[in-house]
């Protein structure tokens, strides 16, 4: 038997085998005990596949694992040159579209991640036992060989998967290549923190490529040096960089799943300023546990679920209070701050601290306040940085040259572990890292460098696409599109009604999609885009289709700060013209009172482009840009607001649609 599935065998063996035979082999190989329900499930599965494959020759596997969301498909059938994904509702008399979803999201998860699947026909089937009705055809199969669900009953399985078969030909599948054949996932960072929590390891939710190994490798490093922190009794803070999607966030995590026992002494806590993605991960994290915990009949309320949440998820402004309500050290002694590139500089908290807490004589920076916190410890600690380029949004923030400011000025002893990519001109710290030239306890290590995207799974150099297409590199934006176009499609338009119809058509399953803009893009409200709406991230993120709050109903557009560390697989993005193509390169406008105003100050420039950076890298599978045509009616709309941008993003290669 494989690993991945509780039961496989050739279909003529799975036939003859008696049932309960059968039945005793998915319990025995069941994570859990079975429960009356499910084992009267698998009974009445058994019975019907039985029946349906009766003189076919293939293999079928019943409860065939899927890592990346922590679940199990009912029956994978391979038959001749065609794989079978069958997922029953037993006693079910109706359709739901959520069940349709689930066989669909199946289907595409073993195309998009299995590799023995990549290049063999997939049809998913939804056999509602007791639904009157079967459909009588195959629908028109996608440009990547996964056909759109079936609806069948018990009886019509059989006829369905023989249509299939006589109505498609090609090379039979070899099934021991296949049952061995690698399973790369890459999770969207809810799911991986999902699997995390629930005591998978990142090795098993990652792909097994190169940006799995760089994962691994660097987590591992992490481990070695918070152990070799606590034997030594040593401080160590550990800078890890990586490009936008490479998974800092999904090895922040890692490391604090797997030292969350608060009796450990190397427990560990995730900070992150980013209200949105804790909001986001911690009601996500709540409601995963809380289904699993259902599942096995425990009734733990999911309040008590959520206060365990929150310990693992703070944030670091909330952890940041606690250190100056008390003079001891906190619990913690391993701490991961995300995004740590976006702590307050000086001015911004001094401020805060005057306004807000009463603290006049407060003169520290963030990442100096937060070093001093964990420097209370009398024996060992470990701060650990994940430092994003391009990525800081919002006035106040220091980039990562404040924390080796701190370190510099205060902190000698403290022994530095950083990335040799730290500096790059998208992380800002050459000159602050400079400052540190000469020390005897500062290391340059490899290991902490996340190179490849893991958010687009379809195309690992977004990211780098991205870049050249903000810093008007425009041939070699347009080199890069040309690779990946056929694998992450991005179109171009001037319709908002066609960029919505586009990305609809585009997403399938339960594959989420939303619109996203600059929270600077105030003349879109005539596109009923109005970004200064407050949207709840919760809700935009993790409801269902129907729920009018949510991304998919594309009636809210999220901004950079609502956007930043999540991730969609399909988004429509708007381009207003805060941000404005001109031959000699960007220009940078805001909307005052009641028309755009030059932004002068660098600071404020890059922020706007990091802004862009941010929206044009939430998409995993694809994305549609929409530029409004502008209107010359309208003072704070003209159409040479647009056109350029327009013009330079369809030079570079972006399909054009009408």
């Amino acid at each position: 038997m494989p690993l991945n599935a509780y039961y496989s065998a050739e279909i003529p063996a799975f036939i003859n085998a008696a049932p309960e035979s059968i039945l005793g082999t998915l319990s025995a190989n069941s994570a859990f005990s079975v429960e009356t329900g499910q084992r009267d499930a698998w009974v009445e599965q058994i019975e019907v596949l039985r029946g349906a494959l009766r003189g076919l020759r293939g293999w079928v596997l019943l409860e065939f694992i899927v890592p990346r969301i922590g679940s199990r498909i009912d029956v994978v059938l391979l038959i001749g040159p065609l794989v079978f994904v069958v997922e029953f509702k037993v006693g079910e008399k109706h359709i739901k579209r959520d069940d349709l979803n689930q066989v669909w999201d199946y289907a595409l998860d073993l195309k998009n991640f299995h590799k023995g699947s990549h290049h063999s026909p997939i049809i998913p089937i939804l056999v509602a036992t007791n639904y009157t009705n079967s459909d009588s055809e195959l629908g028109l199969r996608y440009q990547d060989n996964v056909f759109p669900p079936i609806k069948s009953n018990s009886t019509e399985l059989g006829r369905i998967i023989r249509k299939a078969l006589d109505g498609l030909g090609g090379v039979a599948i070899d099934v021991s290549a296949w049952i061995s054949a690698p399973y790369l996932p890459t999770p969207t960072i809810i799911e991986a923190a999902q699997a995390l929590y629930s005591q998978h390891s990142v090795e098993a939710i990652a792909r097994h490529d190169a940006g799995a190994r760089n994962l691994k490798i660097t987590s591992q490093r992490i481990d070695s040096l918070v152990e070799f922190a606590q034997q030594k009794r040593r401080k160590v803070i550990i800078f890890v960089t990586g490009v936008p999607g490479a998974g800092k966030t999904l090895v922040g995590l890692n490391v604090a799943t797997k030292k969350r026992d608060p009796d450990q002494p190397t427990h560990a806590v995730f900070l992150s300023g980013n209200g949105p993605l804790v909001a986001v991960l911690r009601e996500a994290l709540t409601r995963d546990e809380v289904i699993r915990l259902r599942s096995r009949s425990d009734k733990t309320r999911k309040g008590e679920v959520s206060q365990k949440v929150k310990a693992f998820i703070q944030n670091v402004h909330h952890f940041r209070d606690d250190g100056l309500r008390s003079d001891g050290p906190p619990a913690d002694h391993v701490v991961i701050f995300d995004e740590a590139q976006r702590a307050w500089n000086q001015e911004m908290t001094s401020s805060f601290m005057r306004r807000k807490k009463g603290r006049a004589t407060f003169d520290q920076s963030e990442p100096e306040f937060l070093i001093s916190y964990l420097d209370r410890h009398d024996d060992w600690a470990v701060v650990i940085c994940l430092v994003g380029g391009g990525q800081e949004i919002n006035r106040g923030e220091a980039g990562i040259s404040a924390w080796f400011e701190a370190i510099r000025s205060n902190y000698q002893s403290w022994d530095v572990f950083v990335s040799p990519d730290i500096t790059d001109s998208e992380y800002a710290a050459g000159h602050a890292l400079e400052s540190l030239a000469g020390r005897i306890n500062v290391f340059k290590d490899e290991g902490l460098h996340l190179a490849v995207s893991m958010r687009s799974f379809r195309a690992e150099n977004v990211s780098t696409f991205v870049k050249a297409v903000l810093d008007c590199e425009g041939e070699r934006a347009r080199e890069i599109l040309a690779k990946m176009s056929s694998r992450y499609p991005i179109a171009l338009t001037r319709d908002l009604d066609v960029a919505k119809k586009w990305v609809r058509e585009h997403a399938r399953g339960s594959e989420r999609f939303g619109l996203v803009a600059s929270s600077g893009a105030l003349r879109l409200k005539p596109h009923a885009i109005d970004v200064r709406v407050d949207i709840d991230p919760i809700h935009w993120f993790l409801n269902n289709a129907d729920d009018t709050r949510s991304s998919y109903y594309m009636e809210d557009a999220a901004t950079e700060f609502q956007v930043q560390g999540l991730e969609l697989d399909w988004v429509c993005m708007t381009w207003d013209a805060d941000l404005r193509y001109d031959k000699s390169g960007w220009l940078y406008h805001s909307f005052v009172g009641t028309r755009w105003t030059s932004i002068k100050k660098e600071e404020r420039k890059q922020y706007l482009r990091n802004a862009y950076r941010v929206l044009l890298t939430r998409a995993r599978q694809g994305m549609v840009i929409f530029v409004p045509t502008g209107d010359d009616g309208d003072a704070t709309r003209l159409s040479d607001y647009y056109n350029s941008t327009f013009t330079y993003l369809a030079d570079i290669g972006i399909p054009v649609i009408p």
